[in-house]
């Protein structure tokens, strides 16, 4: 009995090995090992053969390129959570299911935000480079002071897994929760967290000591923290960014924070990345921000287990069942 001809699936980044091997052994499986971003011209020739394309966050996969799809194309399984890099709408109106990798960067990302909450207050990337640079005199009661976490208020913006998962690691910390979100939790979450919901985000930002943004990058969030909000913010206060940059105006941001009106700021994402403000960069080296690579979900547990949902999106469409991580404009 003659096999089932095995699916072609094109993967656009370099992934871990043991999910490579994988894909290998199931598919047919065409992959990126140089690493290189793969260019528009390279993309529009992907879609156009493959019956399954693996795309990431570095990938626009827009309306021009879908429109350029061959008949085989039936499923864009991204490898990430956010699917801002693909547009669904019109996936789905030519008959392209669009999968994504939920869950399973929660933990990960939630320690980086607290990593960075951390690292803004107690200046802790400041003080990485004094001994390096050969800066290190002795200690001095007056030295490297940075504030207290503890007693603070901490504004999550977008609860979330990963906003809450950052709830129960800052309230260990004793930071107060407070949240602001397009629907209010169950109050059995609000009673665990101790958490007190904002239906204003301009009242809640102008009351916190920490502000984290933590919701997914759609149309409706773009600058969700605009020049105005920002300027609602506290002189005192910290913002931490591990969603997406196009949330923050970061021209505004950085203009805060140089004039003293925000205190700092943490981002492992940027708005135009993998371009980097260049004020933000300033300030950086100033000891006013830290500034990471967009490395908040970077653990090898991670990578591995977004590849598995990605194994498992296409098998289970490949065998002519709907995939349990299916994105649909709706959800957006």
């Amino acid at each position: 009995m003659p096999t089932r001809k095995k699916p072609l699936v094109v993967v656009t980044r370099k992934l871990p090995d043991v999910v490579e091997t994988r894909m290998r052994e199931l598919f047919d499986t065409r992959l990126n090992l140089a690493d290189t971003p793969l260019s528009q011209g390279e993309l529009v020739a992907a879609v156009q053969e493959a019956d399954v394309l693996v795309p990431t966050i570095t990938d626009e996969i827009d309306a021009a390129i879908l429109a350029q799809a061959g008949p085989n194309l039936k499923l864009v399984a991204n490898f990430g959570n956010g699917v801002d890099n693909i547009d669904v709408g019109a996936a789905l109106s030519r008959g392209i299911t669009v999968t994504n990798t939920p869950g399973v960067l929660t933990e990960d990302t939630a320690d980086m935000t607290m990593a960075l909450i951390l690292a803004v207050a107690r200046r802790v990337a400041e003080g990485a480079r004094v001994i390096p640079e050969e800066r290190f005199e002795g200690w001095s009661p007056t030295w490297m002071l940075g504030h207290r976490i503890t007693g603070k208020r901490l504004g999550i913006i977008g609860m979330g897994r990963i906003g809450t998962a950052l709830a129960r690691r800052a309230k260990a910390f004793g930071l107060s929760i407070h949240y602001y979100n397009r629907r209010r939790v169950p109050v059995a979450l609000e009673e665990e967290l101790e958490a007190t919901y904002w239906d204003s985000l301009d009242q809640m930002l102008a009351r916190m000591d920490v502000v984290s943004v933590n919701c997914p990058h759609t149309p409706a969030t773009y600058h969700l923290l605009s020049a105005r909000h920002l300027r609602l913010m506290r002189p005192e206060a910290i913002i931490v960014n591990t969603a997406r940059g196009e949330i923050i105006d970061e021209n505004a941001m950085a203009r805060l924070i140089e004039q003293g009106a925000i205190a700092g700021a943490g981002l492992d994402v940027f708005e135009h990345e993998p371009s980097v403000n260049p004020r933000l960069v300033k300030l950086a080296r100033q000891g006013k921000v830290v500034l990471l690579p967009h490395m908040g979900s970077a653990t090898f547990e991670g990578r591995i287990d977004m590849g598995e949902k990605v194994i498992v999106n296409i098998r289970t469409f490949m065998d002519g069942h709907r995939p349990p991580d299916r994105v649909l404009p709706s959800m957006l």
